[in-house]
């Protein structure tokens, strides 16, 4: 069937029903009650959704295949889809403008919509509804195990926000891993200290479970012959896609893993290896936060798969804690914050984003596989994220706004309740331990602890100072010093902040100088040549007042 609209017969129309790009499931709230006699689903592709960020292909490719699936079986099944394709003639390019161009040709006596995971999104639609003189009606998204209503209750009174909180109460609301006494089984509720190996020096087995791949059909090839050609300058590379784009195809893909890589996912989920983006991770946040999947579902069946002795207690909880635990704390968190939580710098980080995050051309290893990898697949598994990519902009220092909007745009699992108080709280800690009870921030033993990236690479992660120091080493000791009065008030960054002691004042001359380098390198270690000319000495033109500093 044609991608472009559906125009027929003018029928009359009682409700519109607005489905988005990240609401792709059959039983969404807006759904409910409808009449397909004389309601209309009304869905539209704009490029303004791929350009407010600068999309990666690989993203816009995921949500735009995964729509036209969503309109197809919806037709099937009888409804009526207005369909508004990404080059249909007269197309406005952004949401609003389709929302008042369709109620003007249409004229709905209601729109219905479920709650938008976007606040931009749900602003603009709220605002161009109300121009075009239509009621609205926002209903809560049930996709989710916590409504927005609930998570304020839980934070109501609490001086301090804890994820393993809210995470023991949801625990307990949903009977999810607990015995008949309703305590949690294995007698703790966190085995996350059992979950923190890596592969050694040996790697990860030769016969490390791949993925299920899903070979792109007609409407999806067809998608990507859009994507590539009216998206030519954005990020990414369309000729490894493989995504799920239906819900038959994400319960395959959950099947896959929970068979194949939930058994050792809790032992290796912070592991990294240089080549291997999956490892014995999901590849699930994408079909769940386009509603291809339903988290009870993804919940229900690890929990099974421990109950029946298929998997350990720690690989089980470590998986059901990062969805029923983080996917909703972190929705919790945005629509509380929003507006503002955007533009939250505790910080106060000031430096540009590096230009290798959009290229992956640099000379450190770990970085140029995770920024390499992610623009390629559009992947990057949770510690890649936090501790290598995510770590490197908290350490430079880098706006949290820019950090958070490259994370938006190259990730496939990408959507804002979700990406930004992981960006902007958990690995930036920008908005002052709202997310995250203390910075995450490590040298490049951590790395090199967690990974062979720094067997590699020619910068060594236990030097600070000098032309072959690891700059996450030397970008670390200087975070704790431009940061010390800050971080002395925190508890749990104590220990570190202590060892600042052991720095001589000429060490610390020398970290500033070289970190000062860094930063005038656009976030580029200085090289051999560099430091010929003087680059990385204590000599460097006044810059020091620019460094990200603490109110």
């Amino acid at each position: 069937m044609s991608a472009r609209s559906q125009r027929g017969p003018a029928a009359a129309v009682e409700r519109m029903l607005l489905v988005l790009g990240d609401q792709l499931n059959a039983d969404a709230s807006a759904l409910a009650g409808a009449d397909r006699a004389r309601d209309v689903l009304w869905m539209a592709e704009v490029e303004g959704e791929s350009r407010h960020v600068w999309s990666s292909r690989p993203r816009t490719a995921l949500f735009l295949a995964a729509m036209r699936h969503f309109r197809d079986a919806r037709r099937a099944e009888g409804w009526r889809v207005e369909y508004v394709a990404l080059d249909d003639p007269g197309n406005t390019q952004t949401l609003a403008g389709e929302l008042r161009r369709a109620v003007a040709r249409l004229r709905p006596r209601q729109l219905v919509m479920t709650a938008a995971g976007d606040h931009r999104v749900s602003q603009a639609l709220t605002a161009a509804a109300v121009e075009a003189g239509v009621p609205l009606e926002v209903r809560e998204d049930g996709h989710f195990l916590c409504s927005t209503a609930e998570f304020a209750a839980h934070a109501e009174g609490r001086r301090q926000l804890r994820l393993e909180f809210f995470y023991r109460e949801l625990r307990r609301r949903h009977r999810i891993l607990l015995d008949d006494a309703g305590e949690p089984l294995g007698g703790q509720w966190n085995f996350d200290h059992d979950n923190r190996g890596s592969f050694g020096r040996e790697g990860p087995p030769a016969d490390l479970p791949v993925p299920r791949r899903f070979v792109p059909d007609s409407v999806t090839r067809e998608v990507l012959r859009l994507v590539a050609e009216r998206f030519s300058t954005h990020p990414g590379d369309l000729d490894a896609f493989d995504w799920p784009v239906t819900p038959a195809e994400a319960q395959l893909a959950l099947d896959d893993f929970i068979a194949h890589r939930l058994p050792q996912f809790g032992r290796f989920q912070d592991a990294i290896w240089l080549g291997e983006p999956w490892l014995y991770h999901s590849r699930l946040a994408a079909a769940m936060n386009l509603k291809l999947l339903d988290p009870r579902a993804v919940i229900a069946a690890a929990e099974a798969a421990h109950r029946e002795g298929r998997v350990d207690l720690p690989s089980a909880e470590g998986f059901i804690r990062q969805i029923l635990g983080w996917r909703e704390y972190v929705r919790g968190i945005y629509w509380r914050e929003m507006p503002g939580y955007l533009e939250r710098n505790a910080l106060g980080a000031a430096e540009e984003l590096p230009k290798f995050y959009w290229t992956g051309v640099t000379e450190m290893a770990c970085l140029r596989d995770a920024v390499g990898q992610t623009l390629r697949l559009g992947y990057a598994h949770h510690i890649q994220r936090l501790m290598v990519t995510g770590l490197y902009a908290l350490l430079l220092g880098v706006r949290p706004r820019a950090v958070h909007e490259w994370y938006l745009a190259v990730y496939v699992d990408a959507v804002e309740w979700v990406e930004a108080p992981n960006t902007i709280g958990m690995s930036q800690y920008a908005d002052g331990g709202l997310m995250a009870s203390k910075p995450y921030v490590a040298t490049g033993k951590y790395i090199q602890r967690m990974s062979n990236a720094c067997a590699g690479c020619r910068f060594r992660p236990d030097e600070s100072t000098g032309e072959s120091a690891c700059p996450f080493t030397t970008l670390y000791w200087d975070f704790l010093l431009r940061h010390e009065p800050l971080l002395k008030r925190n508890q749990r960054m104590a220990l570190q902040v202590k060892n600042l002691a052991r720095l001589e004042p000429a060490q610390r001359a020398a970290v500033r100088a070289r970190a000062d380098a860094i930063r005038l390198g656009g976030g580029e270690p200085p090289g051999a040549a560099q430091a010929q000319l003087g680059l990385g000495s204590p000599a460097l033109p006044a810059r020091r007042a620019k460094r990200p500093s603490s109110p």
